[in-house]
């Protein structure tokens, strides 16, 4: 068999093109961590544009069985999970008027006035972290659930009763596709 130095070459060139293909994002659970107390192993879920733990009940219609909200890091951007054209990115509002509120837009929608995009990131603990910092839950939210706010104000909008927590993240090989609500 005869090699060409342009057939040597252009292989090279090819092979390496096909290894450096982007691959799919992994995806992961959040399960929160805080000992002894209501939120303990509860499944972070999304809805209303926030996200929350003990939701009973996400309003996403997804493509099969799911009642937890699916994620993804591109760089230090959060998503929401989905195999579709919809994406939903995850926001942080630390101003003095959102007080740490974590929201979620679409694809076709601007982020709040003061939001953050970017800061998201898995820690050496397996938990994700925003600027660093885990997150709270804060009781007496829709359906009773908490929802999850950075950890930055004490008592973010009056809410009392808050508790921070680790939020592990748990990776999922065969996520969901949904779209939030």
């Amino acid at each position: 068999m005869k090699f060409t130095t342009s057939t040597v070459i252009s292989s090279v060139f090819f092979a390496g093109t096909a290894l450096a293909a982007p691959s799919k994002p992994q995806a992961f659970d959040v399960m929160a961590l805080r000992s002894a107390s209501p939120i303990h192993f509860a499944s972070l879920s999304a809805a209303k544009s926030s996200l929350f733990l003990n939701l009973p009940k996400q309003d996403a219609q997804c493509k099969g069985e799911n009642n937890r909200a699916v994620l993804y890091l591109q760089g230090s951007k959060l998503f929401l999970y989905s195999d579709g054209d919809k994406l939903q990115q995850v926001f942080v509002d630390r101003s003095g008027m959102g007080q740490g509120k974590i929201g979620y837009i679409d694809s076709d929608s601007q982020p709040p006035r003061n939001s953050e995009l970017e800061g998201w990131s898995i820690n050496g603990d397996g938990n994700l972290v925003f600027d660093n910092k885990i997150l709270q839950a804060c009781p007496n939210s829709i359906d009773g659930a908490w929802a999850v706010w950075t950890t930055d104000v004490a008592e973010p909008a009056g809410n009392k009763g808050c508790l921070g927590f680790s939020p592990r993240t748990l990776p999922n090989d065969k996520p969901v596709s949904c779209v939030y609500s």
